[in-house]
């Protein structure tokens, strides 16, 4: 089974250990991005999987490139021009103290990229599955229309689209997203969200929910799914339901509602090492699990296990082999050294 992911690919720069951005006198650099995160993620789970983007034709690029290349991610559909790669900076939070990010990507080569950049009807040839987030669409005009190029071609070839909402309120308004997603999420088959994104995008909020103390409401939930279903006839909804304790410590798990049904994960209390693509790593270990013959409630167990394991890791992709989380996902998260 193939998959294709398409979207941007950043260069993080961050202080090193929990600096401030105004104590860091270097940075340390790693490359990711959300649909960049579910394609290393799924090909470190054993799967065929490509990334789609536009790279700048420079070292940077190239950079970019090694990276993907290094965690076993087919780049061959990757086009390149334009002027250069866009870049994020990422100070990790602590204790009370949250994370914070500032993007600095405009002018980059994705964000600049045109329809006649990708041939989707050859790139999506012997593919199964298609995924993007709303990150991309949020990049720029012309990156909403190659998502919705994309997407009309995935859907006359017969290929499953899963989009991730991320909403990104630095990147576009509530308005336009609403505008830009509401047209881009009836080719949808798999949604991926948290409650965030569904309020904000789609005015969609979960009832009994506070998510600042904490608090959050199954049947809230339900009502979230469901709407979102109805609304675009998405057979499948997956909320992600984070608790925050501090930016050091969260409750995490999720909800899938998948033909009429739904279904709760097992809880997890996380000590957050990074949290940047937890929920991507969530959304690849979901599509994993739903194309290699897992039931609902088993493949919404994996996605939140892997999930749940890519917080310990540093950077922005999940080093994390399926054997592992098979492990966490049957309960062995003691932690004890293996030996």
């Amino acid at each position: 089974m193939k998959y294709v992911c398409f979207g941007e690919i950043m260069g993080r720069l961050s202080p090193v250990g929990y600096k401030r951005f105004v104590q860091a006198d270097t940075f340390e650099v790693i490359y990711g991005g959300g649909e960049a995160n579910v394609a290393a993620s799924l090909a470190n789970f054993g799967m065929d999987a490509a990334y789609v983007t536009k790279l700048p034709d420079n070292d940077i690029g190239r950079s970019a490139l090694r990276t993907l290349r290094a965690h076993g991610v087919d780049t061959s559909k990757i086009a390149w021009g334009g002027e250069r790669l866009g870049l994020y900076y990422c100070e990790k939070g602590a204790s009370q103290r949250p994370s914070k990010v500032v993007y600095d990507r405009k002018y980059s080569s994705i964000s600049a990229a045109t329809v006649a950049d990708f041939d989707w009807r050859k790139i999506f040839e012997g593919v199964s599955w298609f995924h993007f987030t709303g990150i991309t669409p949020a990049l720029s005009d012309s990156c909403a229309e190659i998502c919705l190029d994309a997407c009309r071609t995935a859907k006359e070839m017969g290929v499953t689209v899963s989009c991730d909402l991320n909403f990104r309120k630095n990147l576009w308004t509530t308005e336009k997203a609403g505008r830009v997603m509401g047209e881009l999420m009836p080719f949808v088959d798999v949604a991926i969200a948290n409650e965030e994104d569904c309020e904000k995008v789609f005015g969609i909020k979960a009832s009994g929910t506070d998510i600042t103390g904490g608090k959050l409401s199954h049947d809230g939930y339900k009502d979230v799914a469901k709407q979102l279903s109805e609304r675009f006839n998405i057979p499948t909804v997956a909320i992600t339901l984070r608790g925050s304790i501090s930016a050091s410590d969260n409750n995490w798990a999720a909800m899938l509602y998948a033909n009429g049904e739904y279904h709760f994960s097992r809880n997890y209390a996380v000590h957050i090492v990074d949290r940047v693509g937890g929920g991507d790593s969530f959304g690849a270990g979901l599509i994993y699990a739903l194309t290699n013959g897992y039931t609902a409630g088993d493949a919404l167990e994996f996605a939140v296990a892997a999930s749940a394991l890519k917080h310990s890791i540093e950077g922005d992709m999940n080093e994390v082999s399926v054997a592992e989380v098979k492990a966490l996902a049957g309960g062995n998260g003691s932690g004890r050294v293996q030996r």
